[in-house]
């Protein structure tokens, strides 16, 4: 029987000279399942800020991606330590915004991407996208948009505007949203159209078009 392949491996961290009690930091390790860095590892911090995605999931959702990715240029939102924008990257977009706020997950991201040597395909966006996504010049083919899942219940007011705002002002009719979250919880985006959607467990991953915009009367 075919086994079906594991999530994410995770490792505990314990400082070998610790005389006090500590919180033990556990890591995520993940990989590029595909393109140049094929089997490269990445590590994240496990928390509530990065939930890496299973080889399972990311390798179901990129057999859709796959053709959209050569040259196109990638915005990663809520990136946590950049595996989507990453795999991107390593299957030939020309270029990624990485777009987060949390210390920890930005340390892990600039270590990957020097990891892989991407640094002149890369842009890292340190801070808070709903203010900083308007800096962004370019328009994007691919956005990943992958918000701590409890922002869906806590902000999905911002969310929503930080959506409207990709469609208006970093989108094309060709752009593709893939929108990841708990599969309890839902949020409407207007400005998109589901085209796809994927639940694994408890995640659900939506794929998106920006939709028809009504056809202006004349009179």
């Amino acid at each position: 029987m075919e086994r079906e392949p594991r999530g994410p491996a995770r490792q505990t961290y314990r400082p070998a000279n610790a005389t006090t009690a500590f919180a033990p930091v556990t890591f995520a390790f993940v990989r590029i399942i595909a393109g140049e860095f094929k089997g490269r590892t990445l590590i994240a911090p496990k928390s509530d800020t990065t939930r890496p995605i299973t080889d399972r999931a990311k390798q179901s959702i990129f057999d859709v991606l796959s053709p959209l990715i050569e040259g196109s240029i990638v915005f990663d939102c809520f990136c946590g330590t950049g595996s989507m924008g990453l795999e991107c990257l390593s299957r030939g977009a020309s270029r990624a915004y990485f777009f987060d706020a949390d210390r920890s997950a930005l340390e892990g991201l600039r270590k990957n991407i020097d990891a892989v040597r991407v640094k002149d395909r890369s842009k890292v966006i340190a801070g808070d996208i709903f203010r900083l996504i308007r800096s962004v010049p370019d328009k994007a083919g691919l956005i990943f948009l992958d918000p701590p899942y409890r922002f869906l219940v806590e902000r999905p007011e911002p969310l929503s505007v930080l959506s409207a705002t990709l469609a208006q002002t970093h989108a094309t009719p060709d752009t593709t949203l893939i929108f990841r979250h708990d599969t309890k919880d839902q949020l409407v985006l207007p400005e998109w159209t589901r085209y796809d959607v994927r639940t694994y467990g408890s995640m659900t991953i939506e794929l998106m078009k920006m939709a028809e915009q009504p056809m202006m009367n004349a009179d």
